[in-house]
C-alpha cells in the first residue's frame, strides 16, 4: 500500500475536483495531477536511498525489499525528462548497488 504525504494527498483530492467549477484550463489540472505524482515518485526515492547510511543494519529482509522496490522505481523513472532520467537512474543504482553488495556480504556469513 503506498502511503501519500499529506500535500501529495492535497494535490491529488484537488485534481479529483478539476472537472467542477474549481478549474477552468483543464491543462491546470492534468499539472495538478502531473505534480502529485512526481512527489510521489521522489518521496519512494528518497525513502528508499535514505536508508543507505543504515544499510549495515537492516535485516536481508528489509535489504531484498529495498531491492525491489528500486527495481519497481525504476521503470517509473525511465519515463522522467531526459535529464532527470540520467541523474535519478543513476543515483537509484548506487543505493541499488550498496543494498546488493551488504546482502551479498550478510549472505556469506
Amino acid at each position: 500500500m503506498m502511503k501519500f504525504s499529506s500535500g501529495v494527498l492535497f494535490l491529488i483530492i484537488l485534481a479529483a475536483f478539476s472537472q467542477s467549477s474549481f478549474f477552468v484550463d483543464s491543462s491546470l489540472s492534468f499539472l495538478v495531477v502531473q505534480e502529485a505524482h512526481a512527489q510521489e515518485w521522489k518521496d519512494e526515492f528518497d525513502d528508499i536511498c535514505g536508508k543507505t547510511s543504515n544499510a549495515m543494519k537492516l535485516s536481508r529482509e528489509e535489504l531484498k525489499a529495498l531491492i525491489d522496490r528500486c527495481d519497481k522505481l525504476r521503470v517509473t523513472i525511465n519515463q522522467l525528462e531526459e535529464t532527470q532520467k540520467k541523474v535519478y537512474l543513476k543515483r537509484l543504482s548506487l543505493c541499488q548497488d550498496l543494498y546488493s553488495y551488504v546482502l551479498q556480504s550478510k549472505e556469506r556469513d
